[in-house]
């Protein structure tokens, strides 16, 4: 069974910085298109940024030029940097680990922008 254990999350003030991390039980992390979501209270869990085994990147228009998505193969994790936080950021963040036709999810973290 495939394990996601994301980390990093807590409160910051708006304009701030926060990193997460999701380290991956597999032995075959490399293979993965690793994404991150978001879900906002009361709402639907959305899109934030993706990573090929390649290292190609994608990012909602939201967080594009403010986040950045990052791998290490050697350490099964992936990484989302974030930088100039606004309120509206404020979710629990997952991390999503994908090679068709298996999905798996993380936990889940808090982050709460907030001054």
């Amino acid at each position: 069974q495939v394990r996601l254990v994301e980390s990093g999350g807590g409160l910051v003030q708006p304009g701030g910085s926060l990193s997460l991390s999701c380290v991956v039980s597999t032995s075959i992390f490399s293979l993965y298109v690793m994404s991150w979501y978001r879900q906002a209270p009361g709402k639907q869990r959305e899109f934030v940024s993706t990573i090929t085994s390649a290292g190609n990147t994608n990012y909602a228009s939201s967080v594009k030029g403010r986040f950045t998505i990052s791998r290490d193969n050697a350490k099964n994790t992936v990484y989302l940097r974030m930088n100039s936080l606004k309120s509206e950021d404020t979710a629990v963040y997952y991390c999503n680990a994908q090679n068709t036709p298996y999905s798996y999810w993380g936990q889940g973290i808090q982050v709460t922008v907030s001054s």
